[in-house]
């Protein structure tokens, strides 16, 4: 089920409720304006201004107020990468945008970074890393493991997008007042993941497939991802291995030789342990560690 989480105006308020009042329900959450069932949605406004689309069809109905909403204004956004992958570290960035500069990261070719090589990214990052104020964090795999043992994979990046925004503040950046995360858990379960920090920054817009739609989060993915390659490379360099990318069996084999060249102990080094492929290296070298 999607969740798109907005802050809309009275009047686009009213205009919403308009448009869907025959699908208007009878009762309301504790603090809703009003609720609406429209098919394959729930819309509930809040007396705060939040407006929470929920369902298979709720970036169809948000559609037109984000597009109101976000076009040509400042924005701040993150995103993570390196979770999918057993070697490398994770990381996660967040930036600011300002609608003066759409048009020369339009030039730049600034698009979903899934869609750009990691040459194209490793050319095109620097330049970002000039242009935006920015927060990269880079968590290694020895801290990686430690924190595992207590924290989800969620939980760490909900820790990791959050740390980002605090530090751009502690950098004295006034964040905008629409702040983009590229939605990995329910909103309600995000600040839940970060109920022990001390600074916790709030009234966050959360999207899938952020990246498509807001250059603050497409920036941030082309930045984190510039993070991950260094690292891996300082990896490879630092060991004298090619590593390769992702969870597959090839990826046991490069961990399998890994192993038997520096031992396990070492792997924690350059590795998620709790992924499927410690398991499968045991297999490989018949050793239970």
């Amino acid at each position: 089920m999607n969740t798109i989480t907005c802050i809309l105006s009275l009047d686009q308020r009213k205009k919403l409720k308009k448009a869907w009042h025959e699908y208007q329900t009878e009762k309301t959450p504790p603090y809703a304006e009003f609720q609406l069932r429209p098919e394959n949605c729930t819309i509930t406004a809040y007396n705060s201004g939040k407006v929470v689309f929920q369902g298979k069809d709720a970036e169809i109905y948000a559609s037109v107020f984000l597009k109101s909403e976000t076009a040509e204004k400042d924005h701040a956004g993150s995103d993570e990468v390196g979770t999918g992958d057993y070697f490398g570290p994770v990381c996660v960035c967040a930036c600011v945008v300002c609608a003066e500069q759409e048009l020369e990261l339009k030039q730049l070719g600034i698009r979903d970074s899934k869609q750009l090589s990691d040459t194209e990214m490793l050319k095109i990052a620097p330049r970002l890393m000039e242009m935006l104020p920015y927060s990269l964090l880079i968590l290694d795999n020895a801290r990686y493991n430690q924190i595992h043992k207590t924290n989800n994979l969620n939980q760490i990046k909900a820790r990791l997008h959050n740390q980002a925004y605090v530090n751009l503040i502690k950098k004295g950046i006034v964040l905008p007042k629409l702040i983009v995360v590229d939605q990995f858990a329910p909103e309600t379960s995000y600040y839940r993941y970060l109920k022990q920090e001390k600074a916790i920054v709030r009234s966050i817009h959360f999207e899938t497939k952020a990246e498509n739609k807001y250059s603050a989060v497409a920036c941030a993915s082309i930045i984190a991802r510039y993070g991950f390659l260094k690292t891996w490379q300082a990896l490879e360099e630092h060991y004298g291995m090619k590593l390769t990318k992702g969870a597959s069996e090839k990826v046991d084999q490069d961990a399998a030789a890994f192993v038997k060249k520096y031992g396990f102990e070492e792997l924690r080094n350059i590795a998620k342990l709790h992924f499927k492929n410690t398991e499968n290296v045991r297999n490989l070298i018949n050793d239970p560690f």
